[in-house]
């Protein structure tokens, strides 16, 4: 009787040890994910309001749009209207990329306006670069979202572009600029009259950079590339070494454009993929280097193109990029 007795005990104690070490695992965990990285399931506002992105947060997504309380990153689609293939995936590795670098002590937004012409125009509070690191004194790009210029989708339509350059090597900033065609383009201007005027501190090649875009992003591409940035209120800088635009109907040339790269589907409702054609054609016409690829059966605002027939899009554009490097 004595030995049971001594068993019970040891066993009692031992299911008490097993016990804690799962309430005190569960805690631990549920402290970590509270604390540690963005999932699917974690909230948009809680990613605005975390501290690691204080005074910039509200940028990460289109402050043009309505945002739920309980909108979660997963279903991030729900509020970027005219786009399509929205991967939720990328959306969770573009935070938890930014979060990792910003508590790193890593500078990964710009203010491209001093805090006077803020207070000017309050509408300038609203703009900046976000910074994709690559390798330092590489050459730079320019991303910029498209929306219609009545909100920035840089969540799907420069950030993961942005991303995939930083991985390359180049060094990649996603612009979040005021929605409206002129707006847009002196942001555009300002932000590549920054990117030179502060490349030393940057670390970056400001020779044969390129312009990146996509729908109306495309357009601000295109403009930036044809007319400089004198026309839009900056010094004149140099133009870029090429432009990369995706899914836009632009028609107008003006006899200036850059070697340029273009992309969209054939089942485009906004974006006509003809239209696209012609403006290829008219600037190879020109002896001017420039490609396009056209992909069955996609529709608008593709981004990537992961899963689509448009996958591997990017990769093409950057070899189109660096073939035209050091020819201007």
């Amino acid at each position: 009787m004595k030995r049971s007795k001594k068993r019970k005990g040891k066993w009692k104690t031992l299911a008490c040890m097993l016990l804690m070490f799962i309430i005190t695992g569960y805690t631990s965990n549920a402290q970590e994910n509270s604390e540690g990285d963005f999932t699917l399931e974690t909230k948009v506002v809680d990613v605005i309001n975390d501290p690691v992105f204080e005074g910039y947060g509200r940028l990460i997504f289109p402050v043009d749009r309505t945002i739920s309380s309980d909108l979660e990153l997963k279903d991030l689609e729900d509020i970027l209207i005219w786009y399509h293939n929205v991967n939720p995936e990328r959306t969770v590795e573009i935070v938890n990329y930014m979060k990792e670098h910003a508590a790193a002590g890593e500078q990964i937004f710009y203010d491209i306006y001093t805090e006077e012409e803020k207070a000017e125009d309050p509408e300038k509070e609203n703009t900046g670069l976000f910074f994709f690191r690559g390798t330092p004194k590489e050459k730079f790009a320019v991303v910029n979202a498209g929306g219609g210029f009545a909100y920035v989708a840089a969540m799907h339509d420069s950030f993961p572009q942005a991303l995939e350059l930083s991985k390359k090597g180049y060094n990649a900033f996603a612009l979040i600029y005021r929605p409206g065609a002129q707006t847009a383009c002196e942001d555009l201007a300002r932000a590549i009259a920054f990117i030179h005027e502060h490349a030393e501190e940057l670390q970056v090649d400001v020779s044969d950079y390129s312009l990146w875009g996509g729908s109306a992003g495309a357009r601000m591409a295109a403009w930036l590339g044809s007319y400089g940035t004198a026309a839009f209120g900056e010094e004149e800088y140099p133009a870029p070494g090429a432009v990369i635009m995706q899914y836009t109907g632009l028609s107008e040339i003006t006899g200036n454009e850059p070697p340029t790269y273009a992309c969209v589907g054939t089942r485009d409702g906004i974006a006509y993929y003809g239209t696209m054609e012609d403006y290829v054609s008219r600037i190879q016409n020109q002896g001017t280097d420039a490609e396009i690829e056209v992909f069955a059966g996609l529709g608008h605002g593709f981004g990537l193109g992961e899963g689509t027939v448009a996958e591997g899009w990017l990769d093409h554009a950057v070899s189109f990029w660096e073939r035209n490097m050091s020819k201007r």
